[in-house]
């Protein structure tokens, strides 16, 4: 039994947004304060099991999105904990002014917890692809930025954000992920963990790209390459001690992440090297282009988002680490 209070074996098995439904639903019961919002996809979200357990404490907006951010930072003012949970793309797009000003501004205790992030939207077309939302949430000054990479990880990140004080955006998926993470790990906010020790380069991962690094590495070590993999579980703030620990013990690393390259893991792990420690970084992500759509994982992998687009990343940066 997994200390957040559900079973690892019944937690693998979930999706990240039922994972989420289930530890807010349990968190209702630690946090009398915690309120629900949504806009008309409380279901969709699997937010629904908070819904059951305390309907008095949840409140849907409809499909209004703005309204319900500003209602969450009016709930924070009063000394709630306010989650408002949407798909990615609504509440980074259409309520990003209300996130920029009523929540982030007044650095306001409220939770935006996403489902439905990245490509997870494939075939709903590109206006419901989520490949922009951390690098709009980056730019915000107090902003908090999660994204987990299994069922498991999601509890943690879960609770994790409830217990800590500010804005934060959790970023989830739609679908089922391959477990990476094991055991009963402690998750702290703005601590990366280390999947897989390695000399030769580092791959550094958030969300469903860090199995597909797992994976990369594994061909890497086949070809007699040691590649260390990070889980980057929060973006912002930046685990700039294991960025700089990467760069000096390895000297290349290689970014994965189901988003834009602009903007997002990428830039941030480049700009902390050519700060304070100057080695190849290689991107791999949306490069500078809108998604195609269709099936998922056609989807993911037309744009680059897979092991053999790490892997062949992994190789350019080791032949610029050489030079």
């Amino acid at each position: 039994m997994a200390k957040d209070g559900l079973s690892m074996a019944d937690i693998e098995k979930m999706s990240a947004r039922d994972a989420f439904g289930e530890a807010l639903a349990k968190a209702g019961e630690t946090y009398p304060n915690l309120v629900l919002l949504g806009a008309d996809a409380i279901g969709s979200t699997r937010a629904a099991a908070f819904m059951k357990k305390f309907p008095e404490r949840t409140f849907n907006f409809g499909i209004a999105e703005q309204e319900m951010v500003a209602a969450a930072a009016g709930f924070a003012i009063r000394g709630k904990i306010a989650v408002a949970t949407a798909y990615g793309f609504l509440l980074s797009l259409r309520a990003c002014e209300q996130v920029r000003t009523d929540v982030c501004y007044q650095n306001l205790n409220v939770k935006l917890m996403a489902t439905h992030t990245g490509l997870s939207m494939s075939d709903a077309g590109t206006t419901h692809h989520s490949t922009e939302d951390v690098a709009i949430m980056r730019s915000f000054a107090n902003m908090t930025i999660v994204a987990p990479s299994d069922a498991l990880e999601t509890v943690k990140a879960v609770n994790a954000v409830l217990a800590y004080e500010g804005p934060v955006y959790l970023r989830m998926g739609r679908g089922s992920l391959s477990a990476v993470n094991t055991g009963d790990y402690d998750f702290i906010i703005g601590k990366a963990i280390t999947l897989q020790e390695g000399t030769d380069l580092t791959i550094i991962a958030y969300g469903i790209m860090v199995n597909e690094a797992l994976i990369a590495a594994q061909k890497l070590a086949a070809e007699g390459i040691k590649a260390r993999v990070v889980n980057m579980h929060t973006i912002k703030p930046l685990d700039v001690e294991c960025v700089l620990k990467a760069a000096r013990e390895t000297g290349a690393i290689v970014t994965a992440e189901e988003h834009t390259v602009i903007g997002g893991l990428g830039e941030a792990v480049a700009a902390t090297t050519a700060e304070y420690h100057p080695v190849p970084v290689i991107k791999v992500g949306l490069q500078d282009c809108f998604s195609v759509f269709g099936p998922e994982d056609g989807v993911r992998n037309a744009m680059g988002l897979n092991a053999e687009h790490i892997l062949a990343a992994a190789r350019v940066a080791l032949e610029r680490k050489h030079r």
